[in-house]
């Protein structure tokens, strides 16, 4: 027979672990019915202050914050390119209180770029919804002589000295749509990394480097001075910025497109009803006219909006499609 004290204490063990198993159920209900009151958002941006991701964290954190009657506060984690932040943010409390800016870096190209990659952009975030798609531009220097792309292909295959591509650095979505074009051309390219995109676009402008692409709104002071030129843009339609611009498939590159994008995701396992929330009303934040003008009419964005299901969706299209790209290229980052 179990000593009276002894049976007293396993049923008050027992009666504890059952209300602990209870509360811990309820928790994540609980937290989402007190959401957003408890406390300020953190918007978590991999990026440093100033570049894109920068620009529309920012812009969302604002109108998140005026919507949901709560603060929601920019946290710039840079490195690694985003894994830093993502890392960060897929340890995070799932609780609606983190919010991370991903990229097609983030939680495309990385998957497969790295191999100890600190984090998985599948199974440790919940999509919440894309925000922007934006177009990379194919750059040269003026003095090149080049007026098309069908000029450009024509000097990287006669002239091998030529067949140089500067990126913003190793692994980045410049460096891959630089490794894509060669492919889709069938020209063997040299790609020239470097540590930003300021000293990449000032050595093509000199003629150290052929070309490179990058998005538009980094390459508008030199393309405004005349020391780069625009050739074409590399998504599907032209742009706002650059009308007249053709795209790259227009310029006879086929089945080339690529359009780099922002989104928003939150860690996994945040509470359904928080992410329908915050999907919600992002696409109502879409809508605003100052919010257009600033990422369409400036930064020459297509707004998109969507459904978390929608995010995820393109991650399943993508993340393969940027492995291939990964292994043909041999890009590796430690």
């Amino acid at each position: 027979m179990t000593p009276y004290p002894v049976l007293c204490l396993v049923r008050r063990t027992a009666g504890l672990l059952a209300c602990a198993l209870l509360a811990g159920a309820a928790a994540p209900a609980l937290a989402a019915d007190d959401w957003p009151k408890r406390k300020p958002i953190s918007y978590v941006v991999p990026f440093t202050v100033g570049g894109s991701t920068d620009v529309v964290g920012r812009l969302l954190a604002q109108k998140l914050g005026q919507r949901l009657g709560q603060n929601v506060v920019v946290e710039n984690k840079p490195g690694a390119a985003g894994g830093i932040g993502a890392s960060y943010v897929a340890k995070a409390t799932p609780d609606g209180y983190t919010l991370f800016g991903g990229t097609i870096s983030t939680h495309a190209i990385n998957a497969s770029l790295y191999k100890n990659l600190r984090y998985d952009p599948v199974a440790d975030f919940e999509p919440v919804s894309l925000v922007a798609t934006l177009p990379n531009v194919l750059l040269v220097d003026p003095n090149l002589g080049v007026n098309t792309v069908a000029e450009l292909i024509e000097v990287l295959k006669k002239h091998p000295n030529k067949r140089t591509y500067a990126s913003s650095g190793a692994g980045t979505s410049t460096h891959l749509t630089g490794a894509l074009f060669a492919e889709t051309i069938g020209v063997p390219l040299t790609h020239v990394p470097y540590k930003g995109t300021p000293p990449a676009m000032i050595d093509v402008s000199s003629g150290a480097v052929t070309f490179m692409f990058d998005q538009m709104t980094a390459a508008l002071p030199l393309l405004q001075q005349g020391k780069l030129k625009l050739l074409a843009v590399t998504t599907g339609n032209r742009i706002a910025l650059s009308p007249e611009t053709p795209t790259l498939e227009e310029a006879g590159v086929k089945g080339f497109q690529v359009a780099s994008w922002q989104a928003v995701y939150a860690p996994k396992g945040t509470p359904p009803e928080i992410v329908q929330r915050l999907s919600k009303e992002i696409a109502e934040v879409l809508k605003a006219p100052d919010v257009q003008a600033q990422l369409i009419q400036t930064m020459g964005m297509e707004l998109v909006g969507g459904s978390p299901e929608d995010l995820r969706e393109l991650m399943a299209k993508e993340i393969p499609r940027w492995a291939e790209v990964v292994k043909t290229s041999g890009a590796t980052v430690e």
